[in-house]
C-alpha cells in the first residue's frame, strides 16, 4: 500500500506518515514535493469555525496527497488576520514572522531531501506568501503558492458554485461547501439565512472588515451543499498536477508555465 493509500481521509488535521512512507515515496519520484497547508484562526461568522480557513488547506491538501505523490506536511494554523481583529477569537501573527516561518520549514525541507515546496493557502489576508515564493524563486529554489485564482475559478464553475470570486469573499459559498463536504458536523445553524454582499471592499486593509460587515460575512453561505464541496476539491486536486509537473521538471527554467 503506498503512502497517500495510508494516509486517513476523513478528518484528521495532522498527518500519519512515518519517516519509511517517506523514504519510500520519496525513491518513486525525480524530486520531492512537500504540501503546507496555511490556514488561520479568524471569525467566519457565526454558524463556521475559527479555524475554518485551516480546515479549508487541510481538505485540499489531503486531496493532493490522495492524488499526487506529495509530502503532506501538518498545517500553519494561526497566520496574518488582522483585519478580523473586531471580532473576538481571532488571533494572528505579523507578516514578518508567517514570512519566517515558511523559510525556515522550507530550509529544513531541503536538508532532509525535499526541494520542492507547495504552499496551499486557506487565508486570502496572507498577502506575504506570495512574496516568500517570489524571493524564493528568485534564489533558485523550488517553491509555489496554490491554488491561484485561476485554479478557483476553474474549480468554482465545475463544481456550480454559484457565487462570484469577488463576492465569495469570506464565509460564503465555497468555504461553507467544502466545510459541509468535508466536516459537516463542525458547523452550526443559520448559514441558511446569513447572506450579505459588499463588492466594493476598496479600504478594507484601512478599514478592516468591520466597515464593510456586522455578522462577519461576506458572500452567500445559503447557496452551499455538500456536493459542491465535493466538486471544488475534485477540480483543485486536478489543477494541482501542473504545480507538480513544473516543480519536479529537470528544466530548472520556466519557459511555458501552462495553468500553473
Amino acid at each position: 500500500m503506498s503512502g497517500s493509500q495510508m494516509r486517513p481521509a476523513a478528518h484528521s488535521l495532522v498527518p500519519v506518515d512515518t519517516t519509511e512512507d517517506v523514504r519510500t515515496r520519496g525513491a518513486g519520484v525525480s524530486r520531492q514535493v512537500a504540501v503546507l497547508p496555511v490556514g488561520s484562526f479568524e471569525q467566519h461568522g457565526r454558524f463556521l469555525p475559527l479555524a475554518t480557513d485551516t480546515l479549508v488547506a487541510c481538505a485540499i491538501a489531503r486531496e493532493i496527497a490522495a492524488a499526487h505523490p506529495v509530502h503532506l506536511l501538518p498545517p500553519v494554523t494561526i497566520s496574518c488576520s488582522h483585519e478580523h481583529a473586531a471580532w473576538p477569537g481571532t488571533v494572528s501573527i505579523s507578516s514578518v514572522t508567517l514570512h519566517a516561518v515558511i523559510r525556515d520549514i522550507a530550509a529544513s525541507l531541503r536538508r532532509s531531501g525535499v526541494d520542492a515546496l507547495v504552499l496551499v493557502n486557506g487565508h486570502g489576508g496572507n498577502y506575504v506568501l506570495g512574496n516568500v515564493v517570489q524571493e524564493s524563486s528568485a534564489r533558485g529554489e523550488r517553491m509555489a503558492l496554490f491554488p491561484a485564482p485561476e485554479d478557483w475559478e476553474a474549480a468554482r464553475v465545475r463544481a456550480g458554485v454559484e457565487t462570484s470570486l469577488l463576492t465569495d469573499m469570506h464565509a460564503g459559498e465555497i468555504e461553507t461547501s467544502i466545510l459541509l463536504h468535508a466536516h459537516p458536523e463542525l458547523i452550526r445553524p443559520g448559514y441558511e439565512t446569513s447572506d450579505f454582499v459588499a463588492d466594493d471592499r476598496r479600504h478594507l486593509l484601512t478599514l478592516g472588515m468591520s466597515a464593510y460587515t456586522d455578522s462577519g460575512v461576506i458572500g452567500r453561505p445559503s447557496l452551499g451543499s455538500a456536493e459542491k464541496g465535493k466538486g471544488l476539491l475534485a477540480s483543485l486536486a486536478d489543477s494541482f498536477g501542473a504545480y507538480v509537473s513544473l516543480l519536479t521538471s529537470a528544466d530548472d527554467s520556466v519557459a511555458d508555465t501552462g495553468d500553473a
